[in-house]
């Protein structure tokens, strides 16, 4: 049926969504002057399970247009609408979604009346560490530019997200990285074949590897029979490097070698790991299990650092290894030349 003049439009959006029916209304027009035509300004009214959602929603608005009810708007809405537009353009959502979900206390706040102290506390509580907690603000960034952007709030509202300290002290975020203990490392050892993936924990201690960058790794960069594998993706420029595979945990590359996925370390389905998913379902219960609960993962780039230390191994070896920052681009050049030396290094450990 053919909506009144004026009234606005539902259509439904194409792809998989949770809410594929739109809803919006020409509040305007602009004129193109190198094409000679004039094109419709659209007020998205928000995106629905059903069209008949849609049309209810559009009439709602018709009746008290949401510019003149910002100030009752929660949180919650601003996040809904917010990130029905914008997880349609990236592939990874859960970050986004985990922090979200840190926002619990002022979910149903009205957005108008959210201050600096209100987002503050919810750092200040969540009980997180860094990479969580810079995602939380970088999810306040963008829903505040969304808020500005819809005039929902003023552009000053926007400007307090960078107050919001993710580093205070006392923060649970500021804990101090601490390696493995050789008796755990033995311990580690000693279950490897209790679960395979207590062989992912033993390649992050003897490569000093991020565990992004081991999640990351493809297999076309692993050189099994030359001992080393090429780091193609980094957090840091110094982190892309050549890493040497120690001769104790080559056995564990071949395992993984077989497995029918592009990428060395897979799920049991043979597919790409994300980190939450690697780490709610597989790091955290085997920590458990060892009751090693206090250890995280890039605290196995430490160990691997305290053992090559421990070993005597040069500093500017260690630094051509885990790719440590400070790293000078004269240092990285010819690593390739220097594979037997760091092989040498590795395999002391």
């Amino acid at each position: 049926m053919k909506l009144p003049n004026g009234f606005g439009s539902v259509y439904k959006l194409s792809g998989k969504r949770r809410r594929p029916w739109a809803a919006r209304k020409t509040v305007g027009w602009t004129y193109n002057e190198e094409k000679g035509k004039s094109y419709p300004i659209y007020q998205f009214v928000g995106y629905y399970a059903t069209r008949q959602e849609a049309l209810t929603a559009l009439a709602d608005y018709n009746k008290d247009p949401y510019d003149l009810h910002h100030d009752t708007i929660t949180f919650k809405e601003v996040y809904d609408r917010w990130s029905e537009i914008h997880f349609a353009k990236v592939k990874d959502t859960n970050g986004y979604e985990a922090a979200y979900k840190l926002c619990t206390k002022i979910q149903n706040m009205k957005f108008v009346e959210i201050k600096l102290d209100h987002l503050q506390k919810v750092v200040d509580e969540s009980g997180k560490n860094t990479p969580t907690l810079k995602n939380l603000k970088i999810l306040f960034g963008l829903m505040w530019d969304y808020a500005v952007m819809h005039e929902i709030v003023p552009q000053d509202k926007r400007d307090m997200i960078r107050y919001i300290d993710i580093s205070r002290p006392g923060n649970p975020n500021s804990y101090n990285r601490e390696p493995f203990r050789k008796r755990e490392v033995q311990m580690l050892w000693e279950a490897k074949d209790s679960n395979i993936y207590m062989t992912v924990i033993l390649i992050l201690i003897y490569t000093g590897l991020r565990i992004g960058e081991l999640l990351d790794l493809k297999k076309e960069d692993v050189h099994l029979n030359e001992r080393w594998f090429y780091v193609r993706e980094s957090k840091t420029s110094s982190g892309i490097r050549e890493v040497p595979i120690a001769e104790k945990i080559v056995p564990f590359f071949e395992y993984w070698l077989k497995q029918d996925c592009e990428y060395l370390i897979c799920t049991p389905n043979n597919e790409h790991f994300l980190y939450r998913n690697y780490y709610d379902s597989y790091w955290t219960p085997l920590m458990k299990s060892l009751s090693f609960e206090k250890h995280r993962p890039h605290d196995t780039r430490h160990t691997c650092i305290s053992l090559l230390t421990e070993a005597g191994i040069d500093e500017r070896v260690i630094k051509k290894i885990v790719g440590h920052k400070g790293q000078g681009v004269t240092e990285t050049v010819y690593t390739h030349l220097e594979l037997p030396i760091k092989l040498e290094a590795i395999n002391k450990i």
